[in-house]
Protein backbone atom coordinates (compact mmCIF):
# COMPACT_ATOMS: atom_id res chain seq x y z
CA UNK A 1 0.00 0.00 0.00
CA UNK A 2 1.61 3.56 -0.67
CA UNK A 3 2.24 6.15 1.34
CA UNK A 4 -0.93 8.15 0.43
CA UNK A 5 -3.64 5.10 0.38
CA UNK A 6 -2.32 4.44 3.81
CA UNK A 7 -2.57 8.05 5.07
CA UNK A 8 -6.12 7.97 3.48
CA UNK A 9 -7.02 5.03 5.37
CA UNK A 10 -5.68 6.63 8.67
CA UNK A 11 -7.80 10.25 7.97
CA UNK A 12 -10.86 7.96 6.89
CA UNK A 13 -11.09 6.18 10.38
CA UNK A 14 -10.61 9.68 11.83
CA UNK A 15 -13.64 10.91 9.87
CA UNK A 16 -15.54 7.64 10.63
CA UNK A 17 -15.48 7.88 14.43
CA UNK A 18 -16.62 11.56 13.73
CA UNK A 19 -19.34 10.35 11.44
CA UNK A 20 -20.68 8.24 14.37
CA UNK A 21 -20.91 10.78 16.72
CA UNK A 22 -23.25 12.87 14.25
CA UNK A 23 -25.19 9.98 13.89
CA UNK A 24 -24.58 8.74 10.70
CA UNK A 25 -23.10 5.42 9.24
CA UNK A 26 -19.36 5.11 7.83
CA UNK A 27 -17.95 2.74 6.05
CA UNK A 28 -14.11 2.60 4.26
CA UNK A 29 -13.44 0.49 1.15
CA UNK A 30 -10.49 0.32 -0.84
CA UNK A 31 -11.61 0.30 -4.09
CA UNK A 32 -14.70 1.35 -6.04
CA UNK A 33 -15.12 -2.59 -6.31
CA UNK A 34 -15.78 -2.74 -2.84
CA UNK A 35 -18.16 0.66 -2.51
CA UNK A 36 -20.40 -0.79 -5.01
CA UNK A 37 -20.41 -4.45 -3.19
CA UNK A 38 -21.17 -2.61 0.24
CA UNK A 39 -23.63 -0.11 -1.64
CA UNK A 40 -25.90 -3.44 -3.13
CA UNK A 41 -25.33 -5.37 0.41
CA UNK A 42 -27.04 -1.70 2.15
CA UNK A 43 -29.82 -1.76 -0.51
CA UNK A 44 -32.24 -5.03 -0.43
CA UNK A 45 -33.67 -5.64 -4.18
CA UNK A 46 -36.92 -4.20 -4.76
CA UNK A 47 -36.38 -1.19 -3.34
CA UNK A 48 -37.11 2.06 -5.21
CA UNK A 49 -33.69 3.75 -5.76
CA UNK A 50 -33.34 7.44 -7.07
CA UNK A 51 -30.27 9.49 -7.11
CA UNK A 52 -28.77 13.13 -7.60
CA UNK A 53 -26.16 14.33 -10.28
CA UNK A 54 -23.15 12.62 -9.15
CA UNK A 55 -19.98 11.99 -11.46
CA UNK A 56 -18.55 9.81 -8.84
CA UNK A 57 -21.69 6.69 -8.74
CA UNK A 58 -20.89 6.86 -11.82
CA UNK A 59 -17.10 6.32 -11.90
CA UNK A 60 -17.31 3.52 -9.41
CA UNK A 61 -19.52 1.41 -10.91
CA UNK A 62 -22.98 1.67 -9.50
CA UNK A 63 -24.91 3.21 -11.93
CA UNK A 64 -24.40 -0.31 -13.96
CA UNK A 65 -24.76 -2.64 -11.05
CA UNK A 66 -28.02 -1.34 -10.22
CA UNK A 67 -29.23 -1.91 -13.79
CA UNK A 68 -28.23 -5.55 -13.38
CA UNK A 69 -30.41 -6.62 -10.09
CA UNK A 70 -33.99 -6.25 -9.25
CA UNK A 71 -34.37 -2.79 -8.10
CA UNK A 72 -37.08 0.40 -9.12
CA UNK A 73 -34.95 2.71 -10.73
CA UNK A 74 -36.69 6.41 -10.47
CA UNK A 75 -35.01 8.28 -13.31
CA UNK A 76 -35.17 11.55 -13.11
CA UNK A 77 -33.47 12.03 -16.78
CA UNK A 78 -36.08 9.75 -18.05
CA UNK A 79 -38.28 13.43 -17.72
CA UNK A 80 -39.10 15.69 -20.49
CA UNK A 81 -42.05 17.61 -20.07
CA UNK A 82 -42.52 19.72 -16.54
CA UNK A 83 -45.37 17.82 -15.21
CA UNK A 84 -42.99 14.65 -15.91
CA UNK A 85 -40.40 16.20 -13.85
CA UNK A 86 -42.47 17.34 -11.11
CA UNK A 87 -44.18 13.63 -11.12
CA UNK A 88 -40.40 12.12 -11.15
CA UNK A 89 -39.15 14.39 -8.32
CA UNK A 90 -42.19 13.32 -6.29
CA UNK A 91 -41.25 9.90 -6.97
CA UNK A 92 -37.60 10.46 -5.83
CA UNK A 93 -38.58 12.30 -2.51
CA UNK A 94 -40.63 9.21 -1.38
CA UNK A 95 -37.63 6.20 -2.77
CA UNK A 96 -36.19 3.70 -0.74
CA UNK A 97 -33.04 4.86 -1.42
CA UNK A 98 -31.53 7.96 -2.63
CA UNK A 99 -28.04 8.23 -4.36
CA UNK A 100 -25.27 11.00 -4.01
CA UNK A 101 -22.04 12.14 -3.48
CA UNK A 102 -21.01 15.18 -1.10
CA UNK A 103 -19.27 17.89 -2.35
CA UNK A 104 -16.55 17.80 0.53
CA UNK A 105 -16.49 16.36 4.17
CA UNK A 106 -14.31 17.92 6.69
CA UNK A 107 -12.35 15.61 8.69
CA UNK A 108 -14.81 16.43 11.85
CA UNK A 109 -17.53 14.15 9.88
CA UNK A 110 -19.39 17.33 8.34
CA UNK A 111 -20.72 17.26 4.85
CA UNK A 112 -20.56 20.31 2.73
CA UNK A 113 -22.46 20.30 -0.68
CA UNK A 114 -23.79 23.66 -3.13
CA UNK A 115 -26.34 22.95 -5.41
CA UNK A 116 -27.63 25.22 -8.28
CA UNK A 117 -31.26 24.06 -7.94
CA UNK A 118 -31.79 22.59 -4.51
CA UNK A 119 -33.13 19.29 -5.21
CA UNK A 120 -30.07 17.12 -4.56
CA UNK A 121 -29.37 18.68 -1.24
CA UNK A 122 -33.09 18.88 -0.37
CA UNK A 123 -33.04 14.90 -0.48
CA UNK A 124 -30.08 14.63 1.87
CA UNK A 125 -31.86 16.88 4.10
CA UNK A 126 -36.04 14.96 3.89
CA UNK A 127 -37.62 12.72 2.29
CA UNK A 128 -36.10 9.37 1.13
CA UNK A 129 -35.81 7.02 3.75
CA UNK A 130 -32.09 6.18 2.91
CA UNK A 131 -29.48 8.15 1.77
CA UNK A 132 -26.59 6.47 0.71
CA UNK A 133 -23.08 8.69 -0.22
CA UNK A 134 -20.24 7.28 -1.78
CA UNK A 135 -17.27 9.56 -2.27
CA UNK A 136 -13.39 9.43 -2.90
CA UNK A 137 -11.09 10.58 -0.53
CA UNK A 138 -10.45 13.80 -2.71
CA UNK A 139 -13.22 15.40 -1.16
CA UNK A 140 -11.88 15.53 1.92
CA UNK A 141 -10.54 18.64 3.84
CA UNK A 142 -10.07 20.36 6.99
CA UNK A 143 -13.15 22.25 7.82
CA UNK A 144 -16.50 23.70 6.39
CA UNK A 145 -14.71 26.69 5.36
CA UNK A 146 -12.27 24.83 3.13
CA UNK A 147 -14.86 22.84 1.90
CA UNK A 148 -16.80 25.66 0.26
CA UNK A 149 -13.51 26.51 -0.92
CA UNK A 150 -12.68 23.58 -2.27
CA UNK A 151 -16.23 23.15 -4.21
CA UNK A 152 -16.28 26.76 -5.79
CA UNK A 153 -12.22 26.07 -7.05
CA UNK A 154 -12.30 22.63 -7.65
CA UNK A 155 -16.05 21.57 -8.61
CA UNK A 156 -18.10 23.76 -9.75
CA UNK A 157 -15.75 25.20 -12.43
CA UNK A 158 -15.39 21.03 -14.44
CA UNK A 159 -19.45 20.48 -13.61
CA UNK A 160 -20.32 23.84 -15.38
CA UNK A 161 -17.96 22.82 -18.05
CA UNK A 162 -19.48 19.60 -18.05
CA UNK A 163 -23.02 20.98 -17.85
CA UNK A 164 -22.33 23.23 -20.62
CA UNK A 165 -23.21 26.17 -18.53
CA UNK A 166 -22.92 29.92 -19.48
CA UNK A 167 -20.61 31.07 -16.08
CA UNK A 168 -17.31 32.91 -15.28
CA UNK A 169 -15.91 29.87 -14.30
CA UNK A 170 -16.87 27.55 -17.15
CA UNK A 171 -15.01 30.54 -19.03
CA UNK A 172 -11.72 31.12 -17.48
CA UNK A 173 -11.89 27.86 -14.69
CA UNK A 174 -11.65 30.43 -11.57
CA UNK A 175 -15.06 31.41 -9.42
CA UNK A 176 -16.85 34.17 -10.25
CA UNK A 177 -18.94 34.14 -7.07
CA UNK A 178 -21.58 35.35 -9.75
CA UNK A 179 -25.31 35.54 -9.97
CA UNK A 180 -25.36 34.39 -13.48
CA UNK A 181 -28.92 32.58 -14.71
CA UNK A 182 -26.56 29.56 -14.70
CA UNK A 183 -25.39 29.30 -12.01
CA UNK A 184 -25.03 25.95 -10.12
CA UNK A 185 -24.07 27.84 -6.41
CA UNK A 186 -27.54 28.67 -5.35
CA UNK A 187 -27.77 26.66 -2.02
CA UNK A 188 -25.16 25.98 0.39
CA UNK A 189 -25.75 22.94 2.52
CA UNK A 190 -23.62 22.22 5.52
CA UNK A 191 -24.99 18.79 7.17
CA UNK A 192 -23.62 18.71 10.84
CA UNK A 193 -25.76 15.54 12.29
CA UNK A 194 -28.43 13.10 11.02
CA UNK A 195 -31.27 13.47 12.90
CA UNK A 196 -32.81 10.08 11.98
CA UNK A 197 -31.16 7.05 13.14
CA UNK A 198 -29.84 5.16 10.05
CA UNK A 199 -30.93 7.01 7.31
CA UNK A 200 -27.54 8.32 6.25
CA UNK A 201 -24.61 6.37 5.04
CA UNK A 202 -21.57 7.84 3.92
CA UNK A 203 -19.17 5.29 2.06
CA UNK A 204 -15.30 6.89 2.17
CA UNK A 205 -13.34 5.27 -1.16
CA UNK A 206 -10.19 5.41 -1.27
CA UNK A 207 -9.72 6.74 -4.72
CA UNK A 208 -9.73 9.86 -6.32
CA UNK A 209 -13.73 10.27 -8.04
CA UNK A 210 -15.66 12.54 -9.16
CA UNK A 211 -14.81 17.02 -9.08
Amino acid sequence: MSFVKQSNKNAAATILNKLSKRGIEGYFCETSEEAVKKALELMPEKSAVSWGGSMTIQECGLMDALKKHEYTLIDRAAAVTPQEKRELYARTVMADYYLMSTNAITMNGELVNIDGFGNRVACLCAGPEHVLILAGMNKVVMDVEAGIRRIRTKAAPPNTTRLNKDTPCARTGVCGNCFSPDSICSQIVVTRRNGIPGRIKVLLINEDLGF
